[in-house]
């Protein structure tokens, strides 16, 4: 049985038998037009308060390049280079710096810092008000970045609190753009508790929670959209005859679980969608394979989320939003141990020239699984064998840019 192969700190891939589409939730393509607009709302301010995002419109935006030289992957093989979003520098650019953002629009709207027709940049000279409001969030270390830069950047007052796996450098970086952080030697599941705790004890205070966040979600689902253009530029096709194959790192859920949300609004039954967890942190897979969802911890299957240098995904408890709807649109996940993770972080570095921090290479064991028996299966059910020449592979890097010099040396001498 598969929990049994989890268990025992083995490679798994699960299919997931609950694959349909069928929409069992309340959201859909409204919802993720929504959150699109309201980011064009923010561009203005964006693009004031984050020149560097000034060549995009203010828009936060990453590259889909060619992945032309590793070895194992498909032909049509793309990296959606999320680790080198602007401001935050990892996917956690999207959701995170969306919700905030979101917090953001109802304070001014509700306070007459804003009208309907305004242009948003105003917004850039009222730190006044804002610092008298708190946002705080819990974190392993990407989250907390885009949530503090963005919230300090507003005016907030800001409270990161992190857990024991969460790296040095991204707590000194937090604290140098003015943000508290508080430090747990526990995992993940603890900090979150205390932070979201502390802020409910607070009436100025806004947690942005991870776990449970729809916010959180719809701004991650922004994505798929973005990727259309992309396609465009590139050539590529999704349709009957032209499936999309979409490997993603997962943490809790929340991001791989937003862009599957707004990949499948968009294209339906031809996206095939596979998160990709390490070994020792696969809460999502053991979530969804035992049916239990946000319920079920790794710690009952005695694993643990400070085993694995992957940082960004030491998750020990799925997001119960994430694993909601991921039961009818998610086609599988697949597990890795460390040691892979650092080889293709090396392959990726001397081949493509891009740099990536371990957890955002996870992706990359998506097309090296396609010849397992659990991958022949899923292709041969959805008829897929035959249009596999025609199909495109997008491997999600969810995060890098910022990792200073120091421990980027470190992680390529691995």
């Amino acid at each position: 049985m598969i929990l049994d192969e989890i268990k025992n700190r083995q490679e798994v891939v699960w299919i997931n038998p609950g694959l349909d589409g069928k929409k069992h939730y309340s959201i859909g393509r409204d919802e993720i037009l929504d959150a699109e607009e309201r980011l064009q709302r923010f561009a203005p301010f964006i693009m004031k308060a984050f020149p560097e995002t000034a060549a995009r419109g203010g828009l936060i935006e990453s590259e889909l390049l060619p992945l032309k030289k590793m070895s194992g992957l498909p032909a049509h093989s793309f990296l959606k280079d999320d680790a080198h979003l602007a401001i935050a520098g990892s996917v956690k650019a999207r959701g995170g710096i969306y919700e905030v953002l979101k917090h953001t629009e109802t304070l001014a709207l509700e306070n007459g810092l804003l009208s309907a027709n305004d242009d948003y940049a105003v917004l850039a000279d009222k730190r006044d008000f804002f610092e008298n409001y708190k946002v705080q969030v819990g974190s392993t270390g990407n989250l907390g970045l885009s949530i503090g830069i963005m919230s300090a950047k507003i005016g907030y007052r800001v409270i990161v609190h992190m857990s024991a796996d969460a790296k040095q450098w991204k707590k000194d970086l937090l604290r140098s753009k003015g943000v508290t952080v508080m430090e747990y030697e526990s995992d993940y599941g603890t900090a979150v508790a205390n932070g979201r705790k502390l802020s409910d004890e607070d009436p100025s205070s806004y947690f942005v929670d991870d776990e449970n966040s729809l916010d959180l979600f719809l701004g991650y689902s922004v994505a798929a959209r973005r990727l259309v253009p992309q396609f465009r530029e590139q050539g590529i096709t999704v349709d009957d005859s032209h499936p999309l194959f979409v490997y993603i790192p997962c943490g809790v859920g929340g991001a791989p679980g937003g862009i599957t949300f707004g990949l499948r609004t968009l294209f339906g039954k031809n996206v095939h969608v596979f998160f990709v967890e390490p070994l020792d942190a696969p809460c999502f897979t053991i979530a969804m394979a035992s049916g239990r969802g946000h319920d079920v911890s790794i710690d009952e299957y005695g694993l643990k989320s400070t085993d694995t240098q992957a940082d960004g995904l030491a998750v020990g408890r799925a997001s119960s939003v994430a694993c909601d709807i991921m039961k009818s649109e998610l086609s599988g996940c697949i597990t890795l141990n460390d040691k892979t993770l650092f080889k293709y972080l090396h392959e990726c570095y001397d081949k493509e020239q891009i740099f990536l921090e371990p957890s955002a290479c996870a992706g990359f064991a998506g097309p090296a699984r396609l010849s397992s028996e659990e991958m022949k299966g899923y292709i041969n059910k959805y008829k897929l064998t035959d249009l596999m020449e025609n199909s495109t592979h997008v491997i999600w890097a969810t995060g890098g840019m910022l990792v200073p010099e120091k421990e980027k040396e470190g992680y390529l001498n691995v």
